[in-house]
């Protein structure tokens, strides 16, 4: 698993990088950029988000938590760098991004991606699927990627849900945001566990309740989010929801099994006021304070 240390700072409120000591999360970049249908620039992600991350605070006042208190007992961030590609073709870049996630959930830790274009996430899910077999996967995406191929790419960014149905099924994803994707694509998300009928972020009572003590992995494509609150990716598509309505939807998973996350497709580059790299960081600080206490992944049957 080759890490580079980070190109810019630490991301704030992150102790030393190692693996022992006082982290339970174990954040990494993953630049990749590999499959590119609007702007490209999202391998420089990683690097703007914490560039980001210092200038937010590393308290936050709606947990009443710091991120630099999280040492002393264990639950802290830890900074590990960023995945190096250099060379790689796209299937060996995500085999190191499965290796990187597999050797944080083998130390019991929480992985914490930042990319990057949204085919990492399917690596990802591969290594928190081996080590929980039950584990489901939320995607907020404004995209349904579900595609079958994308510019003649059977993996790729907007191909990568329809991967993970081929491989774990699709009764372990669970789809919100989404507003674009083909009359195909619509039709396969029928296969989903739960795909929203609406926009809304937010989960059914049923839905809820079916993943309360599942294993889950969340995923973030920054382009959930309506443009005028995150103009920094490469695909945006008007008519989403808000900065606010993204908190209050990882607030309201404040009591389940998160696993593992990840916010990508950041895109600095056509962000020169860096709003979108400032409200990746700040997710990553609420999620490192929300989900540090270790899961304790009991799942009910589907349907239960």
């Amino acid at each position: 698993m080759p890490l580079r240390p980070p190109t810019s700072d630490p991301f704030w409120g992150s102790i030393p990088l190692d693996l022992d000591g006082g982290a339970r999360l174990f954040l990494f970049g993953a630049p990749l950029e590999y499959t590119v249908s609007g702007a490209p620039g999202t391998a420089a992600g990683p690097a703007a988000v914490r560039a980001a991350s210092q200038n937010i605070e590393s308290y936050s006042p709606i947990q009443d938590v710091d991120l630099f208190d999280l040492k002393s007992n264990g639950s802290g961030l830890a900074d590990l760098g960023d995945l190096d590609f250099a060379g790689l073709d796209l299937e060996a870049a995500l085999a190191e991004i499965e290796q990187a996630t597999e050797q944080i959930l083998a130390r019991r830790g929480v992985p914490v991606m930042i990319g990057g274009e949204h085919t990492g996430t399917l690596a990802a899910f591969r290594a928190v699927k081996q080590r929980y077999r039950d584990a489901a996967i939320i995607s907020l995406d404004a995209h349904l990627d579900l595609a079958d191929e994308l510019d003649g790419r059977r993996l790729a960014h907007g191909t990568w849900a329809a991967r993970l149905g081929d491989e774990w099924g699709y009764d372990c994803l669970i789809l919100l945001g989404v507003r674009s994707g083909t009359r195909a694509e619509w039709q396969r998300s029928l296969e989903c566990a739960w795909r929203s009928p609406e926009l809304a972020l937010a989960l059914t009572d049923d839905v809820y309740a079916w993943l309360r003590n599942r294993p889950i992995y969340l995923s973030i494509d920054i382009d959930v989010l309506d443009p005028a609150g995150a103009p920094g990716t490469g695909v945006p598509e008007p008519g989403g929801p808000t900065s606010r309505e993204l908190f209050d939807f990882l607030y309201s998973l404040r009591q389940m099994n998160v696993v593992g996350l990840d916010v990508m497709e950041v895109l600095p580059g056509v962000d020169p006021a860096g709003i979108t790299a400032a409200l990746a960081a700040k997710l990553v600080r609420e999620a490192a304070i929300l989900f540090r206490h270790l899961p304790t992944p009991t799942a009910p049957a589907l349907g239960a």
